[in-house]
């Protein structure tokens, strides 16, 4: 367990394994980098592994000024130069991944290998009457969520996000205790990412500064509107694969941590081949 400071702001992170190739997890909104514990030690033993807690998040400095997504890129870039880590594989879930893409397009030089799950980059949906609906939606139950975090009634906010947004009805009783306390705990800073324009936003023209590999993967039980944008940014990332995790949604590396790790483990040994 350790601290950096990076572009101004104390990051806790963690380094597990000795293995050759690197690999840094981005965690996704509300969340910690305990969200991996359930596949740090099954892949610690090959790879090293590259956990943090993103600013506003947990163990990390939480500043007086709102956050933004660039921000969270940047950290991520910083600090892959302060570990001296690159290339790496990056790996997000959710908003996390949008992190990892939007730094893979910024700083390729720092990547071997991108693996993201299901971000959230609805604008890429923007233009499908199909979607249409289920966006709105999601914008409508957002707004209690963040006035909620407003009022200070941060347990309320983040049991009705899960419950409403993030992973589905009679989800919010069935996540581990401590996990409760993480997202109730990082309640503040997803207030700062519903108001940052740029955080639901992509241009699939980024893509062209990316040549590397990648592993974009959704659940089969996740929210509809998760698949499409999948399948927008893999017509535009001619070296990417999409896989589909079975019997599992939103948060794979949490419900079924062993067909994670083997898809990861796969995909970062074809990396070093």
């Amino acid at each position: 367990m350790a601290t950096a400071r990076i572009n101004g702001v104390r990051l806790f992170y963690e380094v597990t394994g000795t293995g050759e190739i690197p690999i840094v997890f981005v965690h996704g909104s509300w969340g910690s980098h305990r969200n991996w514990d359930a596949v740090v030690p099954r892949l610690s033993g090959s790879f090293r592994v590259i956990t943090y807690d993103r600013r506003g998040h947990s163990e990390s400095e939480r500043l007086d000024t709102p956050g933004s997504v660039e921000e969270d890129v940047a950290d991520a870039a910083a600090l892959i130069q302060h570990l001296e880590l690159a290339p790496v594989v990056l790996v997000g879930n959710s908003f996390g991944a949008s992190i990892a893409l939007r730094c893979a397009v910024r700083r390729p030089d720092l990547i071997r290998g991108l693996v993201a799950h299901e971000p959230p980059l609805f604008s890429l949906l923007a233009h499908d009457p199909q979607v249409a609906p289920m966006l709105q939606q999601v914008r409508e139950r957002g707004e209690p969520v963040v006035e909620r975090i407003d009022s200070g009634d941060h347990a309320g906010a983040a049991e009705l996000f899960v419950e409403t947004i993030g992973l589905g009805p009679g989800s919010w009783a069935k996540l581990p205790e401590p996990m409760r306390q993480t997202f109730i705990r990082n309640a503040p800073t997803f207030s700062d990412e519903w108001r940052d324009p740029e955080t639901l936003e992509f241009d699939l023209r980024w893509l062209d500064r990316f040549d590397r590999p990648a592993l974009l993967s959704k659940g089969e039980h996740s929210p509809p509107t998760f698949a499409p944008v999948i399948d927008r940014l893999a017509r535009a990332m001619p070296r990417a694969t999409v896989i589909e995790f079975k019997g599992a949604g939103h948060i794979p590396h949490v419900t079924h941590p062993d067909a994670y790790v083997e898809q990861l483990s796969r995909f970062v040994r074809t990396l070093a081949a």
